[in-house]
Order: structure tokens, then sequence, then C-alpha cells
């Protein structure tokens, strides 16, 4: 009897291996989602230092959590094509005056909510409100370091719960050769391969020269970030170029010194795709004050070819408001929108709602509605016209938990950083249900925890970044 028990015992064991086999295989996101092992891990008992005349640190391997690494002033720290550089949750990478981060292979920094990650220069201290320092004489302005310089073989990147500020001082020749970049770029973060892949989730970009975030071409899915002081007179906070592809969603922008999206098929490479970005539920805030060209600086811009949708987006205090260009055309026929969101103090932010001189078309979802009064727009309008605004100024308050509406005592241009603020919403805000949640998000990246996208919000019932539920950015 004992000898028919184990029988038994075994064979149920045996079905008990394989029906968790075939269960580990049909779950295999429950698998693979374990942190990996600190390979290689990278030293931080000295600086990361160029010597002999060469400004190139090669760097691979794991930096390990909690500690601190230290980039020399004026060294370029590269990822060389087929190598990875991995931060680890907690770690911290003071770079130095003048250096870069360049990656030509894979650069992971998986920051997590609890340790998020920092790229840096130490020993700043930040102004963040209004009547502070003059852009001029703002740190964040400054261009302390390079940035974050993607090259044409970098086919992962991935900036997870990470910090990067102080960035976006002048490339040079040295710079621009290694990384395949044009010479005098001034951006922040650049990602240049349109076989690969930029993900950025849950982080933030702080301050910036010219065009912070440029995606000359790529898949990308940029996912809950809080953006700010983004531009010093000029430049799109997220610059999308021809061959780039994805989704931007929940994304957080203060005083950005132009846009704070743009999807332009201009400069698109041979064999690349056409530039095709969706849109959803991200806030903006004050935008467009330090550009001083006509027309342009706010939220959202569609131009040059470029196709793909936006909705359920705020809008407040923005120079201008929605922009599709007619001339050189964006993609019209491939593009649309709706449920999109705006406010503004004065009469002269709500004359350009709908940008004079472009081509956005005003939409029966919109907030404010278009309906709201025929000197608003009237009957005979189409887009480009002048109107007059007069009738929808400091109307459908969105209730931010903290945030002054209308604005008192600054003018608008300085309302650039997130400091004490608070924009989620409250009970009762008009931005609740208005949400399209219809539209899909187009996904062309990894969806993976530490190498890809680790969450895809989808669209929400509310409008903006922040819902009610609690979903959307996390910060």
């Amino acid at each position: 009897m004992k000898r028919i028990l184990n029988i038994i015992l075994l064979f149920s064991m045996a079905i008990s291996f394989a029906g968790c086999q075939k269960w580990k295989q049909e779950h295999t996101d429950i698998y693979s989602y374990a942190p990996p092992a600190a390979d290689h891990p990278v030293s931080d008992k000295e600086p990361l230092s160029c010597n002999g005349g060469s400004t190139v640190v090669p760097v691979k391997g794991t930096m390990l959590t909690g500690k601190t690494y230290t980039v020399s002033d004026g060294c370029d720290l590269v990822i060389n094509a087929g190598d990875t550089l991995f931060l680890q949750p907690g770690v911290k990478l003071n770079m130095g005056i003048g250096s870069s981060l360049i990656a030509l292979g894979t650069l992971v920094s998986n920051g997590s909510k609890d340790q998020p990650n920092f790229i840096t220069i130490p020993d700043i201290t930040k102004n963040d409100q209004p009547g502070g320092l003059l852009p001029a004489n703002d740190p964040a302005y400054a261009g302390k370091w390079k940035g974050i310089i993607g090259g044409p073989t970098c086919n992962l990147m991935v900036l997870r719960w990470t910090h990067v500020e102080y960035a976006g001082l002048t490339e040079g020749k040295a710079t621009s050769t290694i990384a395949g970049s044009g010479l005098g770029n001034q951006f922040s973060i650049l990602f240049a391969n349109y076989n690969g892949n930029f993900i950025m989730e849950d982080s933030w970009l702080y301050g910036g020269v010219d065009d912070p975030v440029r995606i000359s071409a790529g898949k990308v899915a940029i996912f809950r970030n809080t953006f700010e002081k983004n531009g010093i007179s000029g430049g799109d906070c997220i610059n999308m170029k021809g061959g780039t592809v994805g989704t931007l969603a929940y994304n957080l922008f203060l005083g950005t010194a132009t846009n704070g999206q743009k999807a332009s098929n201009k400069g698109q490479a041979t064999g690349a795709p056409q530039t095709n970005i969706v849109m959803y539920n991200n806030t903006f805030v004050s935008g467009g004050y330090r550009q001083v060209q006509s027309g342009r600086g706010g939220a959202i811009n569609f131009e040059e070819g470029a196709m793909g949708m936006y909705y359920n987006n705020v809008a407040v205090n923005c120079k201008y408001g929605y922009r599709v260009v007619g001339n050189p055309a964006a993609d019209i026929p491939h593009l649309s929108y709706g449920s999109n969101y705006q406010w503004a103090d004065s009469i002269a932010v709500a004359n350009q709602f709908y940008p004079v001189g472009y081509s956005t078309k005003p939409q029966p979802t919109d907030i404010p509605a278009i309906t709201t009064s025929a000197n608003y727009l009237p009957a005979n309008y189409t887009p480009g016209a002048i109107y007059n605004g007069s009738d929808v100024v400091q109307k459908n308050n969105p209730m931010f938990l903290n945030f002054p509406l209308p604005t008192s005592g600054h003018p608008l241009a300085q309302y650039s950083a997130a400091g004490t603020y608070n924009f989620r919403i409250q009970a009762g805000s008009p931005l609740i249900g208005k949400g399209n949640t219809t539209i899909k998000p187009l996904i062309v990246v990894p969806v993976n925890s530490i190498y890809g996208i680790a969450e895809v919000t989808k669209p929400g019932t509310d409008l903006g970044c922040y819902q009610l539920s609690g979903l959307g950015n996390q910060h």
C-alpha cells in the first residue's frame, strides 16, 4: 500500500510540475521581470576620469544601488556599441562640468519610486518660486554638462524614475564625432536611431538650453514624466523629427520655452517610417513665454508631414494653444484630435486657443465649448481666423489642488517649475469624466519592467496627466 501511495504522490508531483511549467510558459511576464545580477560592478572608489589627452572614458557594467559615481570635468563617458551600462535603483551619477554621457550601446537607468536615480551636477541650489532668478542667471538654463547623447547605434535607452538635471552645454567637435551627432547641439537628451527604442517613464527633466529632448528618429514611449524649465529662449521640450513613432502620455510640462511636444516629419532618413505620434492626457502650464517668434510656443504642435492624434490634454495659460501647421503642412488627413481643455487668465491667451494663422480646427468635445457664444467662435469661423475670446476668459477652472488660477503677483512666464504646487484635480473639476478612452496608444517599444516600458497607462477618463483615481503621473 505504501508503495502505491508513493507512486501516486510521484505521479501527482509530476503533473503539478508539468502544470507549473505550462503556466510558466503562458505567463512569462512573471518570470522575466527579475532584476539582472550586478554584472561587472562599476567601481565608485575613484572618479571616472579621462587621461592621456583623450576625453573618452569607456564604461560598461552595473552601477550599484546606493553608490555615488563621479565623472571628471570635460570627460565623455562612452558606452561602446555592444556594451551595456545599467544603473540600479538609488544611483547618483554626478557629471563633471563640460562632461557627457554618450550611449553607442545600451543605457538603462532603472530607478524606482522609493529609490530614484540622479544624473546631475551636484551642489546647485534650485530657484523654483515665481519671481526668482531671471533665466539668464538661473543655473537651470546654463548648460553645465552636455547631456545624454544616444548615437545611431544605440538600440535601447531607458530612463525610469530618473532625474536628469542641468544639461544642455554645446557639443564640441570631439563629442559630436564620437556620437555621430551634429556639431553645436545643445540637447539635454538626444536619441537618433529609428530602429532603436527610447523609453522615458516616471522621470524628471530639469533645465535645458535648446530642444531639451531631441528625438531625431526612433521608437518612443514617454510616459508620466515631469518637465521643468526646459529651454532658455527657444526649442521644443520634446522635439520629434522624421522617423519617430510612438506615444507620449501623462506628462507634466511647466514653463517650456516653446512647445511642450512637437511632431514633425522633417529630416526623415531613407528607410525610416513617417513620424506618427499619439499624445494623450498631458498637462501643459505657462508654456511658450521665452520664445519670441509669433505662433510658436505652448502645448502641442504637429507640422511638416507628421501624423498621429492628440486627445485628453490640458493647457493652462499657454501663450499659444494646440497648433496644427498648414504650411508646411502636417499630414492633416491622418491627424485626429479632440477632448482637449484650455484655460486663460487673460483675453490675450484666450485669443490664441486656436492659434491665428494656423490650421487647428475646433472640435465639439473641446473645453471651453465651441458653442460658448457667437462672439467666441462665430458660425462662419474658419481655422486660423481671428476671433474674440473674451467670453471664455477664466471659465471652467480646472480645480487643481494647489495652484493659483487666475495667477496673481507674477507674470505667466515665471511659473516654470512645480515647486510646492500640486496639479492633481479635486472632486467637482470640469476635467473629470471628459476623457476619450476609446483611443489606442501606439506601442512599438518592448513592454518589460526593465528593458522596455514597465507600464503603459491607457487613456484616462479624466483630462490631463493626473486622474482622480490616482492613476497617471505619480509625481
